[in-house]
């Protein structure tokens, strides 16, 4: 599965709990948030000043290595 920058957060952590350290690892300490489950990455990743490309590219292959 590919992660896109349209997916929510909680759809993320829904599909693999452990892209949470991921999120966190790039900054994003916020996951366990309940306002942050329904946005998406490219939301949350321009509330927090992220690179959403940057931070898809670390989740996809995090979950590639798996």
């Amino acid at each position: 599965m590919a992660v896109g920058k349209d997916m929510t957060i909680g759809e993320l952590l829904m599909t693999d709990r452990s892209v949470g350290m991921v999120l966190m690892q790039n900054g994003m300490h916020c996951v366990g948030c309940p306002s942050a489950a329904g946005e998406t990455l490219e939301e949350a990743a321009l509330v927090h000043g992220m690179d959403v490309e940057k931070l898809m590219a670390d989740i996809n292959d995090f979950l590639d290595k798996k």
